[in-house]
């Protein structure tokens, strides 16, 4: 990638002495964009819950079936992403195009290594769209204006949440921000969420959230399932509902036995 593009523009404000979720993500996934600041984190996490990298494997998996769903089963052809993360296996982009290719995707993140990697992500099969906004979950006005770019907000939109709403504390009103986020897409439009877990595991997980809110500049907020499924208010819950990511609709037995310590579950906005 040429020195004056936006990617490198942005790895101007990396701070690698401060770990970034996409990064220790990144790390428990064995990639190898992170640096000693993020692995540090990382293994304080699974110091605290052993099972974290088969977690995050399971999570993965999750958004892959939730994907599958939409394109096959709910005919969205458009998604907005938030969260992305780094490049890694089975992108929503990968997934739908692979049923889909006239499907089209906004991704967006504020880790400006992500962005480095956009022209990973950007990559599409040419007849659908891909795009990435550089933006923070708490100013969807922003989100919404970019993705604007590269969606029809007239035609159904899948809103992917995957693993982020936990760095939204309870102060910030994670409800109104994904309020906002529903309320500009269209009925057909759904809404994914995965949120780590306040009552799976309850006290590894409360040690694995002290750990890792030691460790990193964005700390975690585990939520019970009462208040996960509280994100899918006014909107039809899609079977199982909300439950452990790896049970929901799990392939073979294998992916529903993962030690996931994330609820999940998807909804349809009604007309």
């Amino acid at each position: 990638m040429a020195s004056d593009s936006p990617g490198q523009d942005k790895l101007s404000r990396v701070n690698t002495n401060i770990p970034h979720p996409a990064r220790v993500y990144d790390a428990w996934l064995g990639g190898k964009d992170n640096y000693a600041a993020d692995r540090a984190a990382a293994e304080a996490g699974l110091q605290a819950f052993p099972s974290t990298v088969k977690s995050v494997r399971a999570n993965r998996a999750f958004l892959a079936r939730t994907v599958e769903h939409l394109v096959a089963e709910a005919g969205i052809r458009q998604f907005l992403d938030i969260g992305t993360g780094l490049p890694s296996a089975n992108n929503t982009h990968e997934v739908a195009q692979a049923v889909a290719p006239e499907s089209r995707i906004a991704y967006v993140d504020n880790d400006p290594i992500v962005l480095a990697h956009a022209e990973a992500l950007l990559r599409g099969t040419g007849v659908g769209a891909t795009d990435y906004i550089d933006a923070d979950l708490r100013d969807p006005g922003k989100i919404l204006r970019e993705a604007s770019r590269t969606l029809d907000f007239t035609q159904p939109v899948a809103v992917m949440l995957i693993a982020v709403l936990h760095f939204v504390p309870d102060e910030a009103d994670p409800q109104q921000i994904v309020d906002t986020l529903m309320a500009a897409v269209p009925a057909g439009s759904h809404l994914v969420v995965s949120h780590t877990a306040k009552d799976i595991f309850p006290e590894e997980m409360a040690a694995f959230a002290q750990a890792m809110n030691a460790n990193t500049a964005e700390t975690v907020t585990l939520r019970d399932r009462e208040q996960v499924s509280g994100f899918f208010r006014g909107l039809d819950l899609v079977e199982p509902g909300v439950v452990q990511v790896s049970r929901w609709r799990p392939r073979s037995e294998l992916e529903a036995a993962a030690p996931a310590v994330l609820w999940g579950g998807m909804a349809g906005k009604p007309a």
